[in-house]
């Protein structure tokens, strides 16, 4: 007889045949559970492959069209360096090679001007507000500040059209006009003219504007749909329209890097001009891709040498009249702006 047999005699004679078959049968559920957990995991059977019907892309092919699509596929006017896996921008069309940075022009402007206001349009990262040591307001939709900032900085996280739109719009400045700004917001034509109509109207008469992006190096970096690295979009149209209706602006192409920029001084805080003449612009500024960037912007025969621009005498000019309130202290400034040659016109040489 066995041992659980045995053992099965002893409990009927001591507690029953009722209890000890219970007992009996709680142990085997007991034991074919223990069995259960202890017991090795079944090895999966192999998946099967389904055939692809005919005409299907197969996996490799999906994952390859996705990857096109993310390059190929951008919204509208995407910030720079927001993204990656763009295709090289060059081949450029020859140009002379750029002394400085846009940082190093805006940089020059700060040092030269010690604007008591600052207005900047576009903050990303927040590099260029790392140069500001003046009253400031920043606007930015989806701004990401990773720079320490050292001034007084009003930072908003808006799009400008409605900034402007609010009755309080600047109110950090206490009614001081804007001395200098700059506009590295959309890089789409439409936006930046906007950007300019709005600003001037809170500019002093000798306010500097800074537009960057204005000078692309081909057409593909001139496309409203961006594909590339380095990304202008087609603001230089924008600065175009200012040229072509502001007769009264001094407008001048500096030749930084990469991209380009645009200085513009002058400002008439009254003028009515762009804003009457936006509509009939609309058509131009959004034209669809492909672009097609003046030449002498691509190869910025039309810009001036950036050095040169900050060595000019007429920014003590500039700001001894915004101090005194003289007139014709600011014509004379505006008159040795204007007459700062192009690139074009000093024989520039070309990379």
């Amino acid at each position: 007889m066995g041992v659980r047999a045995r053992v099965g005699q002893s409990l009927e004679s001591t507690l029953g045949k009722d209890r000890t078959d219970k007992i009996r049968t709680a142990e085997r559920r007991y034991r074919s559970a223990l069995s259960t957990r202890l017991a090795p995991a079944p090895e999966p059977e192999p998946r099967r492959r389904r055939k692809p019907a005919p005409g299907s892309a197969s996996p490799g092919q999906r994952a390859g069209r996705q990857a096109q699509k993310k390059v190929a596929a951008r919204p509208l006017g995407e910030p720079n360096d927001r993204q990656g896996g763009w295709i090289p921008s060059d081949p450029f069309v020859p140009h002379p090679e750029p002394r400085l940075t846009r940082h190093d022009l805006l940089r020059g402007l700060h040092e030269r001007l010690a604007p008591r206001t600052y207005l900047e349009i576009g903050v990303n990262e927040g590099a260029s507000l790392t140069l500001s040591r003046s009253r400031t307001v920043a606007i930015d939709p989806e701004y990401a500040v990773r720079h320490p900032l050292h001034c007084d900085l009003d930072l908003v996280k808006a799009k400008s059209d409605a900034y402007f739109s609010r009755p309080d719009a600047l109110s950090h400045f206490d009614g001081v006009p804007v001395d200098l700004a700059f506009i590295d917001g959309m890089h789409l034509s439409e936006f930046a003219l906007r950007d300019f109509i709005n600003v001037e109207r809170h500019l002093a008469t000798t306010g500097v504007t800074v537009f960057d992006d204005v000078l692309p190096r081909n057409p593909l970096e001139a496309a409203r749909v961006r594909r590339t690295g380095a990304w202008a979009g087609d603001i230089y149209k924008s600065v175009e329209v200012v040229a072509r209706h502001r007769s009264d602006l001094v407008v001048l192409l500096v030749n930084t890097w990469p991209t380009g920029t645009a200085v513009i001084i002058g400002a008439d805080p009254a003028s009515e001009v762009l804003e009457d003449g936006y509509a009939s612009e609309v058509p131009y500024l959004e034209a669809e891709d492909p672009q097609a960037p003046p030449p002498e912007y691509m190869s910025r025969t039309a810009a001036v040498d950036p050095e040169a621009l900050l060595a000019s005498e007429a920014w003590p000019m500039l700001v001894s009249a915004r101090e005194k309130g003289d007139a014709d202290l600011f014509a004379e400034a505006v008159a040795v702006l204007r007459a700062i040659p192009t690139l074009g016109q000093s024989g520039g040489t070309t990379d």
